[in-house]
């Protein structure tokens, strides 16, 4: 296959997997042959093995862009908090839940891991919001594990059943400086909170190696303050979700985290604090900013109208907010009979016009061309 068809196959099945294509996101169709064996991103994608199919001849972001985290790498700094994070292992307390687990003895916690790094995937990802993927995609490293433990995640495979790799602090440097490589405009870590040590550590080392691109924190939203206060400075774009209003939902819903709807807004509000309003550069792309998704599912169960009225009220009314409308039934979603269809037409326009009505200038509406803004 000549290397330009080799490319367009890799988007195009990039682009079914997230429009809903049948087969696991994380591996590959061979011509959509069942008989075939899949090919997992990982090894398409890993320069150690086999050498990228997509490579471009470097990043294209805006050359006065720099980072934060690299004021810090110099100073030392980075490295020093990667440690104080790497220390919370003992009793592990990264995120809400503080299972007290010590994971650098090779204990798990709640969220199934220890203090072995897993990586199921990296590659550049072009189903991201469309300031964030630009014309080279969004650097994507997919985290093994999750704490939240939704019933109805669509990564369940990853999330819940730790399907990944063992990688090393190290590997994930690599794996950084191979997507800037590809021509990706910033690196996306997807389900961090667990690794957050090992994120910032492996910055370090891609830093001095000549990491250049903005730090995407992909996040579920709930995050303890002691854990974000410990990344200002070293994260650029915040991309956190706002799934629940009510904590019985989030109980019910996400393993008994009926903590989500405060801790999740606390932990909005000091993302603002620290890297302000998402806005795009002249090249269209966010190097830094809140961006806020929200996912809107059936019967109201994630409370969509308190959420955007909330968002109004707190924080400035062009925060960059992706009204989501993709929910689909997924793992254990059909043993709850209220979130086992997807949303309808008119539930998804009641969101759009609730935000509108708040007063809300920066909306990110699925299904039409480009985000929309007053």
């Amino acid at each position: 296959m000549k290397e330009q068809s080799r490319r367009q196959f890799i988007k195009t099945c990039l682009y079914l997997v997230i429009s809903g294509c049948s087969f696991s996101f994380i591996s590959l169709c061979a011509g959509c042959k069942k008989e075939e064996k899949p090919t997992y991103l990982f090894d398409i994608l890993d320069h150690e093995k086999k050498g990228p199919l997509i490579v471009e001849e470097t990043a294209k972001i805006d050359p006065d862009f720099e980072p934060g985290y690299l004021r810090l790498h110099r100073s030392g700094e980075l490295k020093k908090r990667g440690e104080e994070l790497w220390n919370m292992m003992k009793s592990c307390n990264l995120c809400p839940r503080e299972c007290g687990i010590n994971r650098l003895n090779g204990d798990e916690g709640f969220c199934q891991a220890s203090s072995q790094l897993e990586i199921s995937a990296y590659h550049p990802h072009f189903g991201e919001e469309r300031p964030l993927v630009g014309k080279g995609g969004s650097g994507t490293i997919f985290l093994t594990n999750c704490g939240l433990r939704c019933v109805f995640c669509i990564n369940w495979e990853i999330s819940q059943e730790g399907r990944g790799e063992p990688r090393g602090i190290e590997d994930m440097a690599e794996m950084m400086l191979n997507l800037q490589k590809m021509g990706c405009h910033n690196i996306n870590f997807v389900t961090p909170t667990h690794y957050s040590p090992h994120i910032v550590l492996a910055v370090d080392r891609a830093a001095a190696k000549g990491l250049r691109l903005p730090l995407v924190y992909n996040t579920c939203g709930w995050e303890r303050l002691e854990i974000l206060k410990k990344l200002h400075g070293i994260i650029d774009i915040y991309l956190p979700d706002f799934k629940y209003w009510d904590g019985k939902m989030a109980a019910k819903y996400s393993s008994g985290s009926e903590t989500y709807p405060e801790i999740t807004k606390a932990a909005i509000l000091e993302m603002h604090r620290q890297v302000g309003v998402a806005k795009p550069a002249s090249d269209g792309l966010i190097y830094r900013g809140l961006m806020i998704r929200h996912l809107v599912m059936p019967n109201g169960v994630s409370g969509t109208r308190k959420v955007i009225e909330w968002i109004a009220k707190n924080l400035p009314k062009d925060t960059y907010l992706n009204i989501m409308s993709q929910y689909r039934p997924m793992y254990k979603a059909f043993e709850y009979p209220e979130i086992s269809r997807r949303i309808t037409r008119q539930e998804y326009h009641e969101a759009l016009r609730w935000a509108k009505e708040a007063g809300l200038t920066n909306l990110d509406i699925q299904g039409y061309p480009r985000v929309l803004s007053h």
